[in-house]
């Protein structure tokens, strides 16, 4: 499970420290792809791996699969950290995320994002009310 928010730098050659307590899930390999809200996914292979038989079960019939798995699966690069811990991010997934220097790593349960600093604090911003008004409605009886 990946947890909290951390603020890593680009370097000049597009490579991102990835956060320690993570390191040693992700040592194995990753794969970074294009995320909702313009920001980047980070999945350890084994819930990549999920996720594909599930798109792989679905019915390649139906647009919405079709157009998601494009997207999905054309964006992204599977990554294998260096000894440092850091990963490079392809030039047109650091252009997608709008990734120039500095950005913001946050935990999202089964998977890392990586956000453009500014456009996450926009994002916190423009979201923190209706976080508030949303948990019936995304956990009922939970909270």
């Amino acid at each position: 499970m990946f947890l909290g928010t951390h603020s890593p730098r680009l370097d000049d050659k597009g490579r991102l420290f990835l956060p320690a307590k993570y390191r040693e899930e992700l040592s194995g390999g990753l794969v970074i792809t294009k995320g909702q809200e313009r920001c980047l996914y980070v999945f350890p292979l084994a819930e990549f791996q999920r996720i594909t038989e599930a798109l792989r079960a679905a019915p390649v019939t139906a647009k919405a699969v079709r157009d998601y798995s494009r997207v999905f699966f054309a964006s992204a690069s599977d990554e294998l950290p260096d000894k440092q811990g850091r990963i490079t991010i392809p030039p047109a997934l650091r252009t997608y995320a709008g990734l120039d220097r500095d950005c913001v790593v946050i935990g999202a349960n089964t998977r890392l994002e990586i956000w453009d600093a500014q456009a996450w604090e926009t994002y916190l911003e423009q979201s923190e009310q209706q976080f508030s008004e949303l948990s019936e409605e995304v956990l009922p009886g939970v909270l």
